[in-house]
């Protein structure tokens, strides 16, 4: 893409309502833009890193075995009065009636409506077990929204849902998620901690979020050290090995690890001082298992092996894709800008014309340009007619993993020079090596 031919509205000033820098890094990059309280508009820059985020989550749903559809943000609230959540959940639902006066709600999750969809349609226990997921907007009437996109009314949400016949099901489901979950935010670049953590209006008595450490995090945590150095389960983690996976999650478990609603101070001080990890913490993601919740009330039931009637189990596993854009900006910058991780980046390679009309330079980065998108390398081209300075500080600021730089002088050595973007090293190299090391 050529930045003369792009949309990156770049902001020379920080924001004065942005008080994360998340947020202010996401609208001085251009990622987003505020149209009212809580809700943001993602321009091109932020939603081809929210599309990189969510095409990693796919993968590693995909991987452990549950199945994608969509469902409508608009719900009928018939299907919450069934469950008895819909006087109950409060004034974070917008609720709506359509031109008949029937009484609808932007749904702020589906556990109803996955509910009403499995039981129209699954009667044995043979086409179990069942886990569906999706990835949709959602609004949250938040009373007081704030910090960008890390606590906004509208965000984009993957919500999978699981059934099983029995407890035991279920739970190996919960594991799953659970390792998914490591594996998902370890591409994301994000360093997760499972961290017990109360069940909130979603109800259950089983329930972990996905911490990531950051010194701007929303509230406090406090967990064992050692986690910092635990391996996330490998690519060919076999999902259907239930003792393998228990084994996993046992592990994750271990040790002491807790959000500030589950703290238990008396455990936390039985661990070695030096051991002892307190501080903030940005969730992004959170899982729960709540067996028949919704599926008594709503009668969601299948034929077992021994031809009786058996309410299902169900869990439902959540992650904010736009929440984890800002959660990687908190754990990934420095004073220039954003520091992204190679997997989300935008684009991988910055490529900056230094000498714009230089008729060797130009060639060079045509040249250059050409060759790295043909091998499928993403690439922001800056060809606009400016200075090598605020050039440099555009690609420091959108946190590009690469920037290659052509200049004259260099040029006239033949080398061009390649800096990586997070350490800051730099090295002189031949058109043809930097073109290898690229697509290496």
């Amino acid at each position: 893409m050529r930045l003369s031919r792009y949309f990156l509205p770049i902001l020379r000033e920080t924001p004065k309502e942005a008080e994360i820098v998340s947020h202010r890094l996401m609208l001085r990059a251009g990622m987003i833009r505020q149209e009212s309280a809580g809700i943001y508009a993602w321009l091109p820059l932020g939603l081809r890193v929210l599309n990189k985020v969510c095409a990693v989550i796919r993968e590693e749903q995909n991987r452990s075995g549950a199945i994608e559809l969509l469902m409508p943000t608009i719900q009928s609230a018939d299907l919450w009065r069934e469950s008895g959540r819909y006087d109950a959940y409060g004034k974070e639902m917008l609720r709506i009636k359509d031109r008949h006066e029937r009484e609808m709600l932007f749904g702020p999750t589906n556990e109803e409506m996955i509910t009403e969809i499995f039981r129209a349609y699954v009667r044995s226990y043979k086409d179990l077990p069942l886990n569906l997921y999706h990835l949709q907007w959602k609004f949250r009437d938040e009373v007081r929204p704030r910090f960008g996109v890390m606590r906004s009314r509208e965000f984009l949400m993957k919500d999978a849902y699981s059934f099983d016949l029995d407890q035991a099901g279920a739970r190996h489901a919960y594991n799953k998620m659970f390792v998914a979950y490591l594996r998902t935010f370890q591409r994301l670049g994000l360093k997760s901690i499972p961290m017990r953590a109360d069940t909130g209006p979603i109800g259950g008595d089983l329930s972990h979020e996905f911490i990531v450490l950051a010194s701007t995090g929303e509230s406090e945590v406090f967990c064992h050290k050692d986690y910092l150095d635990f391996a996330v389960p490998p690519a060919d983690t076999n999902f259907d090995d239930i003792a393998g996976i228990q084994a996993t999650v046992d592990k994750w478990t271990s040790l002491y690890a807790a959000t500030s609603e589950m703290h238990d101070a008396a455990a936390y001080d039985a661990i070695p001082a030096d051991r002892r990890v307190s501080a903030r913490g940005i969730e992004v993601g959170h899982i729960f298992y709540f067996g028949t919740k919704y599926s008594e009330p709503m009668r969601a039931v299948v034929n077992g092996p021994d031809g009786k009637e058996h309410t299902v189990h169900m869990g439902s596993y959540g992650i904010g894709p736009s929440r984890v854009v800002a959660a990687a900006i908190e754990a990934s910058h420095d004073e220039q800008g954003i520091v992204w991780p190679d997997e989300i980046a935008p684009f991988k390679v910055a490529l900056l014309n230094l000498r714009q009309g230089d008729s060797a330079v130009d060639a060079a980065c045509a040249d250059l340009y050409a060759k790295l998108s043909a091998k499928g390398v993403d690439v922001l081209y800056d060809d606009r007619d400016e200075r090598p300075g605020g050039k440099f500080a555009t690609a420091d600021v959108i946190g590009l993993p690469w920037q290659l730089m052509v200049g004259p002088k260099s040029l006239a050595e033949g080398k061009v020079e390649l800096k990586r973007r997070a350490t800051g090293e730099r090295e002189l190299l031949s058109p043809v090596d930097a073109v290898a090391r690229l697509t290496a």
